[in-house]
């Protein structure tokens, strides 16, 4: 509806250039149409009178009046009115919401999809663990922000690449490896000869005594054969990364979340990229020596200090495999790269996106993207928790979903803006009732299932064809604002996907369920009368769609019986 107005407004700039009230050479400035915050102020509201009104030389209020002579008659805008400084707002006829349940029905699961994304490709990086253990509860905070972020992108036209790196090299895979050393030695974290910095949680128990057992394990499609040999250090590591990297994909699996790469930070390093970078930005002049470190004069790029690169020893700062690493996205042609970071990593984005812009080969300054989280806090019974029985000092994301589910729990993952922290009660996620969003929102969906199963029980026929065809019938205020609200889904999806907001998806299918459950609690669907019946279970079968649409954003099921 937005873009049929958008295209109303822009008919009428053009009646206005050709009668010279506006140049003829103006471009159309870039105006918004919104929803109005009030229904008596209308169903959308534009701001386009304010910014032509310097160069058509006219107060505001004047030329809206001009630009709403000059609208193009249409048969989904009943009225149109001026308000406050020189706002138009449109008030929709009822055969807008009509020809949006027809749009429904006709386009099915594919309805809310868009093409702005017109095939680009955009890699979408996220959850990106150190495989030295299970994945927490923040890591799952991750996992579905990024999920949700590549379906909304994939279904506003981008061609998606999900992505996760493993960061399999550095002092955390060195710890792993003395911990699981240390265990096949029989020593325990008790002992005071357990390796300061060594992990505690049991499965380091677990990946020992498949080690000595000569197990194999297959971490994306390569097979890993244990040794056995508790001197073996290095292949104690391989084995190690590799048992927790099959554990992290098999907990992934279970969340519903899968990748097209995965990309070794050990590659940067056995495919020479890290010195390649490093040659580059010399060549580029951007580094300098000095205390025998090799620096980046990332203060040209805007942050705060210069960087070191080097250390004086020979060995890499962390940021500059950070480098390498987003340099391989841009050189395998992702115009535009997403990273869905936790909060602690925000010190390291301008030092990223200084050394890639020292590359001097044609990274836009706005390249990457960054997603931040907050921290998540679970809750049970009223009181944090803190601990896994498994991990010891931290919840895992099993964890929960063995507790609650998938769904719940994706859903409740997702259902703040990212950069806020957020509370996860396991009390209301198991619950069966209203005030579970998740329940509400799927209960909505099997309750239409159900009204549908009814309905030959009970001696009635439901055809779709006349439903839609006297939709007209549908005049009381709940289906107006069911059908309102049914409406708003594309631009949601749009706005979601264009803002990197997928909370925005999981609050709006709470308001179409409540909506659809005070429809339901307040009008018979199965009437006698065959038109009026027809029409009900239209707008319901069509809310049915599109909650279904909904939910498949955000990866969760849409059940037929609860």
């Amino acid at each position: 509806m937005k873009e049929q107005l958008r295209d109303l407004v822009l008919q009428a700039i053009q009646t206005l250039q050709n009668d010279a009230t506006l140049p003829v050479d103006l471009t159309p400035p870039g105006f918004v149409i919104e929803r109005s915050r009030s229904r008596e102020h209308g169903d959308f509201a534009c701001n386009v009178a304010m910014l032509l009104a310097k160069p058509a030389r006219a107060k505001p209020r004047e030329l809206a009046d001009k630009l709403v002579a000059a609208l193009p008659a249409n048969e989904l805008v009943a009225k149109i009115e001026i308000a406050g400084p020189g706002f138009v707002n449109f008030f929709l006829a009822a055969g807008a919401c009509h020809a949006e349940v027809r749009r429904i029905m006709a386009e099915g699961d594919a309805y809310g999809r868009g093409t702005v994304g017109h095939g680009r490709t955009v890699g979408v990086e996220f959850v990106s663990a150190n495989p030295t253990g299970p994945l927490h509860v923040g890591h799952g905070r991750a996992a579905a922000i990024g999920d949700c972020l590549s379906r909304l992108l994939d279904a506003t036209g981008w061609n998606v690449k999900r992505e996760f790196y493993y960061n399999d090299a550095g002092v955390q895979i060195a710890n792993l490896a003395i911990s699981v050393q240390a265990r096949a030695r029989g020593i325990t974290p008790d002992d005071s000869s357990w390796p300061d910095g060594g992990y505690r949680g049991d499965y380091i128990a677990d990946v020992a005594r498949a080690y000595l057992d000569r197990e194999s394990v297959v971490a994306d499609g390569e097979t890993v054969i244990a040794a056995g040999d508790v001197d073996d250090l290095d292949a104690i590591r391989r084995f190690a990364v590799a048992s927790l990297r099959r554990e992290q994909d098999l907990d992934l699996q279970a969340f519903g979340v899968g990748f097209d790469t995965y990309f070794l930070e050990s590659s940067l390093y056995s495919d020479g990229k890290v010195e390649e970078t490093v040659r580059e930005l010399i060549a580029h002049g951007h580094t300098y020596e000095e205390g025998g470190a090799l620096w980046l004069r990332t203060t040209d790029f805007g942050d705060d200090k210069d960087r070191v690169m080097r250390k004086s020893d020979g060995t890499y700062t962390y940021f500059l495999p950070d480098v390498a690493y987003h340099l391989s996205k841009w050189q395998r042609g992702y115009e535009r790269a997403i990273t869905e970071l936790g909060s602690d990593h925000h010190g390291s984005l301008a030092r990223v996106k200084a050394g890639l812009q020292a590359l001097d080969c044609g990274i836009p300054a706005s390249w990457p993207e960054y997603v931040l989280h907050q921290m998540v806090t679970v809750m049970r019974n009223g009181e944090e928790v803190k601990i896994s029985k498994r991990a010891g000092s931290y919840v895992t994301l099993r964890d929960l979903i063995d507790e609650v589910g998938r769904d719940a729990t994706r859903y409740f993952l997702i259902a703040r803006k990212s950069d806020s922290q957020l509370v996860f009660d396991i009390d209301l996620a198991r619950s069966q009732s209203n005030d579970n969003p998740v329940y509400y929102i799927q209960y909505a969906h099997a309750r239409v299932c159900s009204v549908l199963r009814q309905a030959p029980e009970k001696g009635f026929t439901f055809d779709l064809q006349d439903g839609l065809a006297h939709l007209a019938r549908l005049d009381n205020e709940h289906e107006q604002i069911l059908l309102t609200e049914l409406s708003k889904y594309p631009e949601l999806v749009d706005a979601a996907a264009a803002n990197l907001e997928p909370h925005l998806v999981a609050a709006w299918l709470r308001e179409l369920a409540n909506a659809f459950h005070t429809y339901y609690n307040s009008h018979q669907f199965l009437v006698e009368d065959a038109a009026l019946r027809n029409a009900r279970l239209a707008l319901v079968v069509a809310t049915r769609q599109v909650l279904k649409n909904g939910l498949a954003l955000l990866g969760l099921s849409a059940p037929e019986k609860m």
